[in-house]
């Protein structure tokens, strides 16, 4: 059995056989995947050796004490928080090998396409199709999806799309790996809030997807979906930080470094969002301590909850506490970012970048609906539209 002596041993020996001074960081980085270092808890070949996922930290901490180059998480974050989980519990042995290696490396950046104009909040209505070639046995597919993070960086995207518009519109979706370079996907920038292009429109016009890389069985897409959107609020909402990490920290070190722009009243503010920052990352540890007996389930959107609501209120907070100088900002420059940052630049963009945070990874009112019914167990709100065909749906 792997234990933590055995992890410390594998990992000094990959940093004697790859010196990091000397080793390219690509390289680095598939030696590590092979010693089955990348993902503890994955099977071994995979990048794991099927350790408990509790004793990633051992070799975190080793490699980090080494200087060893990282894999960005900021980068590839969707294709490591959401495709990699999703590949593994549902992929072929052949879409395992293929993709997991590449991803987790990061010479391949995933997006997502889920969310389409006018099936954003409810997932499931949504309508762009996939038909059966029944020639060559592959899948046309014709849409528009939205709020694409990445697209414009992506060589593939996990996308769910109609594959049976006759029955209800759960039952009637199917999984898919799109190939982001295939002539048919466009990618649009969508100018945001912070005048950057983060997120992006995609266009899908007779994209050829072969049913290789097909995700689970036929219709039942939504089930598969389940695990890519559990495990998306738990990257967004419970990803591991140290105390004072994410928004909290830079309105702690204004307040540390400059006296004069404090308040009796913003300092009872500060110190209330400052318990429950904590309280929220120490939550989240306990929630990563309980996915080593098994998947995310609806935990993780109560994280998910948190920390949009908790950004929201910190970063309107600075910009209070910053006065006239929270009212700049520093950089309205069009351009398309190379990776998701909650918490850059200055407070300005940090005020209005969290104001997606209660939208993307699932709107805060789904989620409210998903705790209640799936954590707190109360009844479910009426639905009339569950046992119609999606056909049949008003639109």
């Amino acid at each position: 059995m792997t234990d933590a002596t055995e992890l410390r041993r594998r990992t000094q020996e990959l940093l004697r056989a790859h010196p990091v001074a000397t080793t390219e960081p690509t390289d680095f980085l598939k030696a590590r995947f092979d010693a089955g270092l990348a993902w503890v808890h994955y099977p071994v070949g995979l990048g794991g050796l099927d350790a408990p996922r509790s004793l990633q930290p051992v070799v975190d901490a080793e490699l980090e004490a080494a200087d060893a180059p990282g894999n960005d998480p900021r980068k590839i974050g969707i294709g490591l928080g959401m495709a990699a989980p999703t590949v593994l519990g549902y992929g072929t042995d052949e879409q395992k090998q293929r993709f997991l290696r590449p991803l987790w490396v990061g010479e391949e950046v995933w997006c997502q396409l889920f969310s389409e104009p006018g099936a954003g909040s409810d997932l499931a209505a949504l309508a762009t199709r996939a038909v059966r070639d029944e020639d060559s046995g592959d899948w046309i597919v014709n849409g528009q999806k939205v709020w694409t993070s990445s697209a414009h960086l992506a060589r593939w995207a996990i996308l769910i799309a109609r594959t049976d518009p006759d029955v209800p519109k759960h039952r009637g979706i199917t999984y898919f790996i799109c190939d982001m370079t295939d002539p048919g996907v466009e990618v649009r920038p969508l100018r945001q809030i912070t005048g950057e292009a983060e997120f992006n429109e995609v266009f899908l016009t007779d994209v050829r997807i072969p049913d290789a890389h097909r995700l689970g069985a036929v219709g039942d897409g939504w089930k598969v979906a389940q695990t890519t959107l559990n495990n998306e609020r738990v990257a967004i909402g419970g990803a591991r930080i140290p105390r004072e990490g994410g928004m909290i920290g830079p309105i702690a070190q204004t307040w540390r470094e400059r006296p004069e722009l404090r308040t009796h009243d913003l300092h009872q503010r500060l110190l209330t969002l400052w318990v429950e920052a904590e309280v929220a990352r120490l939550t989240g540890e306990r929630l990563r301590q309980q996915l080593v007996a098994g998947h995310p389930g609806p935990e993780g959107a109560g994280m998910k909850l948190t920390f949009a609501r908790l950004n929201q209120e910190i970063s309107g907070l600075e910009v209070e506490l910053l006065g006239d100088e929270g009212l700049l900002y520093s950089d309205w420059t069009m351009r398309r970012p190379d990776l998701v940052d909650f918490t850059g630049r200055d407070a300005g963009y940090r005020y209005l970048r969290s104001k997606g945070n209660s939208i993307e990874g699932g709107t805060s009112e789904v989620l409210l609906n998903i705790v209640a019914e799936r954590v707190l167990g109360l009844p479910s709100e009426p639905r009339n539209d569950k046992d119609v065909a999606w056909k049949d749906l008003a639109r």
